[in-house]
């Protein structure tokens, strides 16, 4: 067995192994129709596509959604071969200050490029809502000067964080999180594809971990598969260190029946395994909100008490005795008022 790892023979026949892609990056859309969910805004982004006639835009969502997939689709539509000369991309990790600006954007901004007839340039900001409010003030001016020939997409998390005075020149596109339905097809064809083995339990494992965020599915996916070759519910946990929903749920059923000792048993035993209090309480939270177990009134006080719980562990009081301070009042609700009057 040869030592040089990853390198070809040196009779020059390449037997190593074809690189293999992130599958996030494998799979990831090429064109707005492949793009999964938000059906609304990615028809006003194909209308765009066909017209040519592209506004500056903001879109706004959760994380791993397809806000910069659906950019990236649009502009290789509108621009096809001059994509390379025709756009600009700005991550957060690039150094986007008021000198890049006002020097990088505006050169761009005034470069001559050949493109189709009718169609512009385009600025591609990432993460926009990371930017300096003074970059922010030095990029308004640079919009509206070369609007005719250059258009600017702003693509960030939170919209309120891009300056009023550039929101107002733009259209803004907010996207939702994913639909687990929409997530699952997804993951069915990557498995499909891939010829990635699983049970039913392992995907559910996997929607419940991602939360919407469909990069989260496919890495978690990818992970699970390199790791075990079989992706089930277990092996999803162990891949993505979350709490068991199956133990959460256990201890849930004991605060129904009023069982404070056996809730802190299964308390114990994520709290021993490591998990954080963070970690524990938007367990909670996830399995709570989806548990057809507890009556709807239940649920509601339920998740009210989590949330004040969830809100002390933010402001850095992440103990176990906090965590069973929670499931003392959670087993308290179903517990009869007059065992507490002294």
């Amino acid at each position: 067995m040869s030592t040089d790892k990853g390198k070809a023979p040196a009779n020059g026949t390449a037997a190593s192994l074809p690189y293999e892609l992130p599958w996030v990056e494998k799979y990831r859309p090429k064109t707005l129709d492949d793009v999964v969910g938000n059906s609304e805004t990615i028809e006003r982004l194909k209308v765009v596509a066909r017209d040519g006639n592209c506004p500056h835009i903001i879109l706004s969502g959760l994380p791993g959604i397809g806000k910069t997939t659906s950019i990236h689709c649009l502009a290789h539509q509108l621009l096809g071969d001059a994509y390379k000369e025709g756009v600009l991309e700005l991550n957060a990790s690039d150094e986007r200050g008021i000198d890049v600006v006002r020097n990088k954007v505006k050169a761009f901004a005034q470069k001559k490029v050949t493109l189709p007839p009718g169609r512009h340039k385009i600025v591609i900001l990432d993460e926009a809502d990371s930017m300096t409010p003074g970059a922010q003030q030095a990029l308004r001016r640079t919009m509206e000067i070369f609007a005719n020939t250059t258009r600017f997409a702003l693509a960030c998390n939170m919209s309120n964080k891009i300056i009023e005075p550039i929101q107002s020149r733009c259209a803004i596109l907010r996207y939702a999180k994913l639909r687990d339905a929409e997530v699952l097809r997804r993951l069915l064809e990557i498995c499909e594809m891939e010829g990635v083995k699983y049970n039913d339990d392992g995907l559910t494992a996997l929607i419940f971990t991602a939360e919407g965020d469909m990069r989260q599915a496919i890495n978690n996916l990818q992970s699970t598969f390199s790791g075990f070759g079989f992706v089930s519910a277990d092996n999803v946990f162990k891949v993505c260190d979350q709490p068991h929903p199956v133990v959460v749920q256990a201890m849930i059923r004991s605060c129904l029946k009023g069982d404070v000792e056996n809730a802190m048993e299964k308390l114990n035993e994520l709290w021993n395994h490591g998990y954080s209090a963070v970690d524990i309480v938007v367990t909670i939270f996830r399995v709570v909100k989806t548990f057809d177990e507890i009556p709807e009134y239940t649920k509601l006080e339920y998740i009210k008490e989590i949330g004040f719980t969830h809100m002390r562990i933010l402001e850095g009081v992440s103990t176990l005795i906090q965590l069973g301070g929670l499931m003392a009042r959670l087993c308290k609700m179903n517990l009869k008022p007059e065992l507490f009057k002294i």
